[in-house]
């Protein structure tokens, strides 16, 4: 027994420490977990992660753990937590980068671990509030449907499941609604009327969070987690209730995504559709006719003649974000992305002009509806269009600072200021007469201080596992791009866990030794002839993964063209919704497809369906992404070889990612081909060959290669 801080009351109190030889027995041959499965097998490695956890939870300490696939991390650090939290009355995290494994770890791992205890433990899913439905705000958008609008019979729809859903909760609707009809009615922070709103008793995200306020294990993703530890670096702190309730330890579950999912929530971005809608929204004019919430609580303020003046403001502001598309497109000219700095800062000059202007004009009118807003009386604050004018009030302000940001970009060098150039979906684009539109980008150059700050030095134990955290031999990479390289090393420790399938019998790594170089003209017409022929060798179940959507169509139409008597179904992303082309792949035995970035993790097709992944290029990021090459030359600038400390990690992680595709069970059996032959020929490529499991390989010309796979998938 010990004494610590109580992270809930600031009270010190005695804790327990797990025993971590009684938690490892709980999956041990004679364990509890044995107990009531059929044919356990005991995993030695499993018990090891266990055991590795629990010292973690018991030391303070921060914990980097690679599992490889079939370890079974789930288990090693649901039993530790679960154990903790019983024991100590302590809170205990877990933030997972993808949906699927947060269905998991509710629906199957969790109740699985409370049956292998013996005791229940209060636990819940929680999602940020604008995922679930605010009852109010249906109920005033239900009342008010404009035909006109596109969204009606949507908001319809969802008023009619409101009526039976117990959670309020958008992925429990049987469609998936449009961004405008969802935004219209679901929770959102700004809106929310607290204690004076008439269905506050009956709130889906006040049950959530009341439900949370007693539970000692929550399930998050990375995206929430964020969202709460920001308002807490903002001046909450750790010991009061935020987005969640307060904790002091966490569990990330794919820790490979950490920089990224950062990265993405800490970055802000602006374009036309975003700020023209909420302009409108706001306010516009019809004919003679004016409509928008600024119009609805003019009605209630006494500085209601102030309304005249935004006709004028929001034509300001749609001729500022016209002169500001032109300027963009003139300075993107042939380019898709372009970012803002010392040596660029000359060319983006007239869009900085631009910029200036609309910030202006967005400022002029954001104040405006604040000296409108101000002049309602707290008896009539209770009005619908009050709160949904404070949403957007908020959003606009954001959308002011990024502009202004950009102006003073020489001054934040602590993030990267870029421009990329969209196009509208196919769709949308044949009604619209200027499909090409430009976003602006803010973005932060490095996560990693962030991270030591709000996350390594207020909790009491972060414990981070991934099948993925290596590159070679080493966590050094990872760690310094999340920030534990600034904690006291002594206070870390790093292990890996290999998988106990096996990879040595039913894993083959093929390289066709004749293919040309990446860089060489030929290779796509190599690569074009040689995909068919080793999607004919394993009989489709092949999942080819592409760096270059281009590059993908182009090989998948040759394909299509190529294999016309084949049987199976031949896909490509984009065909279909992501989790429909999945069910198609895992359903039909013989089929392939073709995919880039989201497919190359997260993606699990266990058994017959999956016996091949190639993989066409090694996954370095392209060397035209602004982000990717800020962090480059803050790299070089400090006398380091940005391409071995970043590029060749990253791609690393990536490829070990993709290769993990294959085999997601014991007895799953197949190919990893490799159709880029640095990785044999380039010295950084023994990274990427050091980085796969021990198992079969082959380097040998593609006729020969075809042979030896067709022989190892169906001998």
């Amino acid at each position: 027994m010990e004494q610590i801080e109580d992270t809930d009351s600031q009270e010190t109190h005695e804790i327990t420490l797990i025993d971590c030889e009684e938690a490892g027995n709980y999956i041990s041959a004679d364990g509890a977990l044995a107990k009531i499965s059929d044919n356990y097998e005991e995993r030695p490695v499993q018990i090891e992660l266990l055991k590795n956890i629990a010292k973690t939870f018991n030391q303070n300490h921060i914990g980097v753990f690679e599992a490889g696939t079939g370890v079974g991390k789930s288990y090693a650090y649901l039993i530790p937590s679960f154990l903790w939290a019983l024991q100590n009355k302590e809170r205990v995290i877990i933030s997972t980068g993808t949906i699927n494994l947060q269905q998991q770890l509710c629906e199957k791992d969790i109740p699985a671990v409370e049956k292998i205890i013996g005791k229940k433990l209060k636990f819940i899913l929680m999602k940020g509030r604008q995922n679930y439905i605010c009852k109010r705000r249906l109920m005033e958008s239900a009342s008010v449907l404009d035909l006109f609008e596109d969204e009606t019979e949507e908001i319809k729809k969802i008023a009619e499941w409101e009526e039976t859903t117990k959670t309020g909760s958008k992925s429990d609707l049987s469609f998936m609604p449009s961004e405008n009809a969802w935004t219209k009615v679901n929770s959102e922070s700004d809106a929310c009327m607290g204690k004076r709103c008439p269905f506050f008793n009956e709130c889906y995200v006040m049950k959530v969070r009341k439900q949370a306020a007693t539970a000692s294990i929550i399930v998050v993703n990375h995206h929430l987690l964020f969202a709460d530890i920001e308002s807490r670096m903002s001046g909450i702190g750790y010991d009061e209730p935020s987005v969640l309730p307060p904790y002091r330890r966490i569990i990330f579950d794919e820790a490979h995504g950490i920089e990224n999912a950062a990265t993405s929530f800490f970055s802000e971005s602006v374009n036309r559709f975003k700020l023209i809608k909420l302009v409108n929204q706001m306010y516009r004019k019809r004919k003679s006719s004016e409509f928008g919430h600024l119009c609805s609580i003019g009605v209630f303020s006494k500085n209601e003649e102030k309304i005249q003046e935004a006709y004028g403001l929001t034509a300001k502001i749609k001729n500022a974000i016209s002169n500001l598309e032109l300027a963009g497109k003139d300075l993107l000219n042939q380019e898709y992305s372009m970012r803002l700095y010392e040596a660029t800062a000359r060319q983006f000059g007239p869009f900085l002009v631009q910029i200036a202007e609309l910030a202006q004009a967005l400022g002029d009118f954001t104040n405006l509806v604040r000296v409108i807003i101000e002049g309602v009386a707290d008896d009539d604050k209770e009005a619908a269009p009050f709160w949904e004018a404070k949403i957007i009030l908020r959003r606009l302000d954001s959308y002011v600072v990024l502009l202004k940001n950009f102006a003073i970009w020489d001054e934040k060098k602590q993030n990267v200021y870029w421009i990329q150039k969209k196009r509208l979906p196919p769709d949308l684009a044949r009604q619209s007469d200027d499909p090409d539109y430009i976003i602006l980008t803010e973005t932060p150059l490095d996560i990693s201080n962030l991270m030591n700050m709000g996350v390594y030095e207020e909790m009491s134990s972060v414990i981070c596992t991934s099948a993925t955290l290596r590159t070679g031999r080493d966590f050094k990479y990872w760690c310094s791009r999340t920030g534990i390289s600034y904690t006291d090393p002594e206070r870390v420790s790093c292990n890996s866990f290999d998988s106990p399938f096996p990879y040595n019998k039913n894993m083959l790594f093929a390289i066709p030794n004749d293919a040309p170089l990446p860089d060489k003209p030929e290779f796509q017409q190599w690569i074009e002839m040689a995909i068919p022929r080793l999607i004919n060798a394993a009989e489709g179940r092949t999942l080819v993964l592409f760096t270059s959507y281009e590059l993908l169509r182009s090989a998948h139409n040759t394909t299509v063209h190529m294999l016309k008597g084949f049987s199976g179904l031949v896909m490509k992303q984009g065909d279909d919704d992501n989790s429909k082309l999945l069910e198609k792949f895992k359903n039909d035995k013989e089929s392939v497809l073709f995919a880039t970035d989201s497919f190359w993790q997260g993606v699990d097709i266990p058994g017959e369906s999956l016996s091949q992944v190639i993989i066409v290029k090694l996954p370095f990021t392209v060397p035209n992404d602004p982000v990717f090459v800020a962090r480059a030359e803050a790299i070089e600038k400090r006398g380091g070889n940005s391409f071995m400390e970043m590029s060749v990690p990253e791609a690393v992680i990536k490829f070990r990612q993709g290769i993990g595709r294959l085999i997601r069970r014991s007895d799953d059996k197949g190919v990893v081909t490799v159709l880029d032959r640095r990785i044999y020929e380039k010295r950084y490529g023994m990274n990427f060959v050091q980085s796969i499991p021990e198992c079969k390989k082959a380097y040998e010309p593609l006729g020969e290669l075809a042979k030896k796979i067709k022989q190892f998938i169906f001998e």
